[in-house]
């Protein structure tokens, strides 16, 4: 039974979080370890706690604000809500270590420094805060935060040869609560159960090695790719591309000749068209086929690229390319990186030093530009050297009325709710309106999830003056919590619903 402390253990965790890293940042040397280090953080972070909830109970604000706790120095991330946590949580990602990780095993090999071991103490003290969030404490999110841990310490004996420490990061004063896990192994009863079938190991004392979890494979990801509501055109586009890719592979191995080919790529579209998330599985299946060799997408815009003085931008730029190696790197809105004709911007040096770099790591960095159609095209214009290295084009149409039900519907059923025959029988003719008056703030998949939270509200409000509602009660969406959304819009009465 693992002890619980009284007060909740994460209280005030986003001040503990930022000064552990604060302290851990100190303790390494300026230059590319530390920029590597504030570039990924925060990031590693985040993916574990997602990973490590998706083991745990029901989310709830607790979740909310400890995850928007991660955060250090100046990389104030947008601040995230309940249910796009909860979706985040749904499609967690599996671990892997992050990228600066290897450089610190690296540049402590022989030099008798134990920063690499330092950081595991660092990132045990984080997990189990962040697996702690639920009280009781349960035991499940503890031991993957364990386990977690302990596959970077297998990183370090594998491939470090020097000392290190053992025990709680006493460098680290969190004030831990009262009764604390013991830091290190998982014990075991607090390990998770295991899967049914798994053959059990013996307790020689030894710590047993775990496998890693495997990466979705090939044929996962295009079933993912498959799944998604509408996007016909993108879906036949991105298998097309992934054929090419996969003959060029086959024709390599054959000792072929394999003509020269940019995997950069160009999407074009409105907002909430499923740019990223297409770009997301894209970087998994890069992984899958052997292009790329981590198949992580790095997500941006101008505010993460460009700085306000001069020579800023590169170093700024030049991070945020060094954490998507080996994976994909995704401009939003790319177009805004353009000057103006006659103006002195930042931009461009942003542009220069990301055309360099994919020059330079052909092998090792895969860039997507997104956003508007046509402005798009004048920004892929605008530049010889962005013309001469994007030359594939996806574009992704509005979704259509029939879409935009079935993305409401699965929004729905993921979220744990469901409309009731009345209101789903109204629906299509709205959703059939929504797209065919669209205009140019027309938002796609984000005008539905706008809807969705919406009714969410308005749903709660009304089951909240029931007296005792049921599992029912709290999973249905009503035609009357729709039209009360139709009224708070536009002030009327909405028209009943024709038979």
């Amino acid at each position: 039974m693992i002890p619980v402390a009284k007060k909740n253990p994460t209280g005030g965790f986003g001040k503990k979080y930022q000064a552990a890293i604060t302290l851990f940042r100190r303790q390494l040397p300026a230059g590319h370890l530390r920029l590597a280090f504030e570039q990924e953080a925060d990031a590693w972070f985040r993916r574990c706690a997602l990973a490590i909830w998706k083991k745990g109970r029901e989310l709830n604000q607790d979740h909310v604000d400890c995850y928007n706790g991660i955060c250090s120095g100046d990389n104030h991330s947008a601040r995230i809500l309940y249910l796009e946590l909860c979706a985040a949580v749904s499609a967690a990602p599996d671990f892997a270590p992050p990228g600066f990780f290897s450089q610190l095993v690296a540049a402590d090999r022989g030099t008798g420094r134990q920063r690499a071991e330092r950081f595991c103490q660092l990132a045990e003290m984080l997990l189990l805060l962040i697996a702690s969030i639920e009280e009781p404490v349960r035991a499940q999110p503890v031991a993957l935060a364990r386990d977690y841990v302990s596959r970077l310490r297998r990183m370090i004996e594998s491939g470090a040869d020097s000392g290190k420490e053992s025990g709680p990061a006493a460098d680290l004063d969190l004030d831990l609560p009262p009764n604390w896990p013991e830091a290190g192994p998982a014990r075991p009863e607090d390990a998770a159960p295991a899967p049914s079938g798994a053959v059990a190991q013996p307790a020689d004392g030894q710590q047993q090695s775990q496998p890693e979890e495997p990466q979705p494979s090939l044929e996962e990801l295009m079933a993912q790719l498959d799944e998604l509501c509408g996007l016909e055109k993108v879906k036949k586009d991105v298998r097309g591309l992934v054929n090419l890719v996969k003959i060029r592979k086959l024709r390599e191995e054959q000792g072929l000749p394999v003509p020269a080919m940019s995997l950069h790529l160009v999407f074009m579209g409105n907002p909430g068209t499923g740019k990223t998330t297409v770009a997301r599985l894209l970087a998994g299946i890069y992984r899958a086929i052997g292009v790329l060799p981590k198949g992580q997408l790095v997500e941006v815009d101008r505010s993460g690229l460009v700085a306000g003085y001069v020579g800023q931008t590169a170093i700024q730029t030049q991070k945020v390319i060094q954490s998507a190696m080996g994976g994909i790197l995704f401009i939003d809105e790319a177009y805004a990186l353009a000057s103006a004709p006659g103006t002195n911007d930042f931009g461009q040096e942003a542009i220069d030093t990301i055309l360099k770099a994919m020059e330079d790591h052909r092998k090792e960095l895969v860039v997507i530009v997104a956003g508007y159609t046509n402005l798009m095209m004048k920004f892929i214009n605008s530049n010889p050297g962005l013309e001469s290295r994007f030359n594939k084009y996806i574009y992704f149409d509005d979704y259509e009325g029939k879409d935009l039900y079935a993305i409401f519907l699965s929004t729905c059923k993921k979220n744990g709710y469901e409309a009731d025959e009345a209101l789903q029988k109204q629906l299509p003719a709205f959703f059939d309106s929504l797209y065919e008056t669209r205009d140019e703030n027309f938002g796609n998949a984000r005008d539905v999830r706008n809807l969705f939270e919406k009714l969410v509200s308005i749903q709660a409000n009304r089951v909240a003056l029931m007296e005792a509602p049921s599992r029912e009660d709290l999973m249905k969406i009503t035609l009357e919590d729709f039209q009360q959304a139709e009224k708070d819009e536009t002030g009327e009465e909405p028209e009943e619903a024709s038979e």
